[in-house]
């Protein structure tokens, strides 16, 4: 019967797959819902009403199609409401309501009492709703506002433009709920988060996990596992809201790409008279360095051979339909030879990474920039504060290899971006995350980086090579926009190039350069663009736009609807040549 039901919820699994509960409730589904075009709806006590005017499928966005609404002209923000019943088993400690993203700005009411409210459209957050509802029948009310053209808030690759047409490499809009809404019992002191350190080189994995409630006579106990045998245990005592300790694991399993070794691991926090509160997750044991060449994986170089994913999807636009389909575009890359996903424009939901994790999938986790003005210092305000939460949210998946959180920072109506927006949020993420590299600015322009990258769409592969060619001879660096970055002698990364336009099927889209003749003439561009980069010694990495056709955009080497152009073999073949790099 539980099955059953579950099958009648879209996104039915569990959402934040790296620290599970059992008491859990999902809210997907159908709710209520109502446009507010004139952003009147809290004067006129929306959160109060009984009845909104329509209905949508949660989680799906308006824009989309599996949403039952499927409006895509400009919404300037939607109201939201549904009914729920707590579990008779939930009496006695919290009741904690999560969102996993809302876009962009949301509040939340409970039986028509604020619950709380949160900025930012692409990371997750949770209220403790715990004295607002009561046995029987709740109600949970949410407002969102979505201004993608304000210039204030971070909106990727959801188009500015009313049409199609003229948006480039911009597509469908999204708005409001895009991600699981759920439910959460927990007891009154419990793991609020926790961090995963893994350290390969003393065979150890690295804990520390916050309370929540009175800290005093708590302790933290841990577990890991390999494939069902126990290889280390440990625990400590709480000090003030922390518990920290190092867990001596008896069996070393590396975590590496295509080789997702994973252990188990169970936290459970305890007092003197037992259980309080226990979670289930799950690490990988990896480390990432840098040499002055290459990013190196567990002490050894790996090529990264990567692809953009922009994270669309034909009837849901930012949210797959299904939890197969995240896994299945992952299978889809490595099918063709990738290693790895710049994961573009978008912070990617949990389920994504967590699928990463088990695949053993490179990922680079970015932020969704573009639309924000960043020309001066409130463009901090607008970014950092969502930004540092995707860091502290993701910072255990051993997929994530290192974080980007700008990309191609254009000056905005002939002003420059302020440098020190860039090497502030650079600084601050190193300061939360000192075990990945952090690249500044993917493309331009590049202000304090740990890794040099540039983007380049030259279609010819001869004068792409020709840019190339004076780092393999050790004569000099090519470098986009010398008169506003500079190479300092990091490691190299060409991370956009090709873009070929190549779609048959749709002769009005768009894509980079001319357009090719024939299909063996796509593959011989494709070929010899790869192999440039391949062959340079001097290249650690390279990320090919891209993996599927978007909308207009055909650039993809599938469909948007995730259909093959070509014989997956060949381009798998051209990928996995070994790389001078690696030799």
């Amino acid at each position: 019967m539980k099955d059953k039901l579950e099958a009648q919820i879209p996104r039915p699994e569990y959402p934040r797959p790296q620290m599970v509960r059992d008491r859990w409730m999902n809210l997907n589904g159908t709710w209520e819902f109502e446009m507010d075009f004139g952003r009147s709806g809290r004067d006129r006590q929306l959160y109060n009403k009984d009845r909104l005017s329509g209905t949508i499928l949660v989680p799906f966005c308006p824009e989309s199609k599996l949403s039952g609404v499927e409006y895509t002209d400009f919404i300037p923000a939607v109201w939201y409401k549904r009914e729920f019943d707590l579990p008779e088993d939930w009496q006695g400690g919290r009741v904690l309501i999560h969102f996993g993203a809302v876009d962009y700005y949301a509040q939340v009411w409970i039986n028509g009492q604020p619950a709380g409210s949160h900025k930012g459209g692409y990371s997750s957050f949770s209220f403790d709703i715990t004295g607002l509802v009561h046995k029987g029948t709740n109600r949970v009310t949410v407002y969102a506002e979505d201004d993608v053209r304000s210039g204030r808030q971070p909106r990727g690759k959801q188009r500015e433009e009313h049409h199609f047409i003229y948006s480039g490499c911009d597509y469908t809009r999204t708005t409001g709920i895009w991600q699981t809404v759920w439910l959460e019992w927990v007891p009154d002191r419990y793991i609020s988060s926790f961090r995963l350190v893994p350290d390969p080189e003393n065979e150890s994995v690295h804990i520390e996990a916050r309370v929540k409630g009175p800290s005093q006579g708590l302790t933290l106990k841990a577990r890991a596992a390999y494939k069902g045998k126990s290889v280390g245990e440990g625990q400590a005592k709480a000090s003030g809201d922390r518990c920290q300790l190092t867990l001596k694991l008896s069996e070393v399993h590396l975590w590496e790409p295509g080789k997702p070794e994973l252990y188990d691991l169970e936290l459970v926090l305890a007092d003197q008279g037992g259980t309080l509160d226990a979670v289930r997750s799950y690490f990988g044991l990896r480390s990432v360095s840098l040499s002055d060449k290459a990013i190196l994986i567990n002490g050894k170089p790996v090529f990264q051979r990567l692809v953009l994913d922009q994270g669309f999807y034909p009837d849901g636009i930012y949210t797959a339909p299904t939890d197969a389909d995240l896994k299945r575009d992952i299978e889809i890359s490595m099918g063709l030879g990738f290693n790895g996903a710049r994961l573009h424009q978008k912070i990617f939901e949990p389920r994504f990474l967590y699928w990463a994790d088990k695949l053993g999938y490179l990922v680079w986790g970015e932020h969704a920039n573009w639309g924000l003005d960043i020309t001066g210092p409130a463009g901090l305000e607008h970014f950092l504060p969502e930004w540092m939460e995707a860091i502290e949210r993701d910072f255990n998946h051993p997929a994530i290899v290192g974080w980007c959180p700008f990309n191609e920072t254009w000056d905005r109506n002939g002003t420059r971006q302020d440098d020190e927006v860039l090497r502030i949020v650079y600084n601050v993420t190193k300061a939360m995350d000192h075990t990945r590299p952090v690249i500044d600015t993917s493309g331009n322009f590049h202000v304090v980086t740990d890794i040099f990258d540039i983007h380049d769409y030259d279609q010819d592969p001869a004068s792409f090579a020709a840019k190339f060619e004076p780092m393999q001879e050790g004569t000099g660096v090519y470098v986009t926009y010398p008169d506003r970055q500079k190479y300092e002698g990091q490691p190299y990364f060409v991370s956009e190039y090709g873009g070929i336009w190549w779609n048959p099927e749709n002769k009005s889209g768009w894509g980079y350069g001319s357009r090719p003749a024939s299909e063996e003439e796509f593959l011989a561009r494709y070929k010899g663009l790869t192999e440039v980069l391949l062959r340079n010694r001097s290249i650690c990495a390279f990320c090919y736009t891209q993996l599927y056709d978007i909308e207009q955009e055909v650039n993809g080497l599938y469909t948007y609807d995730r259909r093959p152009k070509f014989d997956p073999g060949i381009i798998r073949a051209i990928n996995t040549q070994k790389a001078a790099i690696e030799e």
